[in-house]
């Protein structure tokens, strides 16, 4: 048994364990074509009304169950091309980060997801897929497609939910990349609390804080290098790191 799922169940600061996640499956056996006409979307389409479909009941229930508060949302720019880069506790921080906004905020979703009628919902609401385990050019081509027009996008820092219910040790590059690619303003933005959401089927409802940081900007480079994206990443990911710090004071 590695760490992390050594301290998968615990509460982080001693007190009530977490209800345990169902293991992540990181491959998709499905080949890219299986997938293309959900890539292809967003290359030419804005979320429809779907997105209010989903948004407007989501956010009601994260509101009433959870109680969010929300800090420095003044901060977002209300037009031109934005990255949003929380961290990433729970399935539902996309309503915890989206809730404070009018803007569209259109997320990469891990691409298991895209399935039935789910698929179809998520399609329509701007939601674009990422095959993880696989190097999945494809999902950066479209996010840098919705920043070329202005748009706002939102890519987990971190990658996947922390199991553990901490803060990852270090990004993944692919936010690096993206930002530095597109030379989109950054918003980054700490979630604090959305571990214990998944102990909802213990009846516990955390308040949850949400705190969005100073805008950051890069110069823009069309080739990064490995390491530049690493440096743009680990760059991102310390202000996250230090707006949680604060959240948690």
């Amino acid at each position: 048994m590695t760490s992390e799922q050594q301290g998968a169940g615990a509460e982080p600061g001693g007190g009530e364990p977490l209800v345990r996640i169902r293991e992540q499956v990181y491959v998709d056996p499905r080949p890219p074509q299986a997938l293309q006409r959900y890539y292809d979307w967003p290359m030419t389409h804005r979320p429809d009304w779907v997105y209010d479909a989903v948004r407007v009941p989501a956010c009601l229930f994260t509101w009433a169950l959870f109680r969010p508060r929300t800090s420095g949302a003044e901060r977002i720019p209300g037009s031109g091309p934005v990255i949003f880069a929380p961290n990433h506790f729970s399935n539902i921080d996309h309503f915890f980060l989206g809730g404070a906004t009018r803007r569209k905020i259109q997320f990469m979703a891990k691409s298991q997801l895209y399935k039935g009628i789910f698929a179809w919902i998520m399609k329509h609401g701007g939601v674009f897929p990422v095959r993880r385990g696989h190097g999945d050019d494809q999902s950066f081509a479209v996010a840098g497609s919705i920043l070329e027009r202005g748009g706002a996008i939102c890519l987990y820092c971190e990658g996947g939910r922390s199991r553990t219910g901490k803060l990852a040790a270090r990004p993944k590059t692919g936010i690096g990349r993206v930002a530095l690619q597109s030379g989109a303003t950054v918003m980054p933005v700490a979630i604090h609390g959305s571990q214990r959401v998944r102990n909802w089927k213990r009846l516990q409802f955390p308040r949850i804080s949400v705190l969005y940081g100073e805008p950051l900007r890069f110069e823009r480079v069309a080739e990064p290098t490995h390491a530049q994206s690493r440096a743009a990443a680990e760059q991102i990911f310390d202000e996250i790191k230090a707006l949680y710090a604060q959240l948690g004071r």
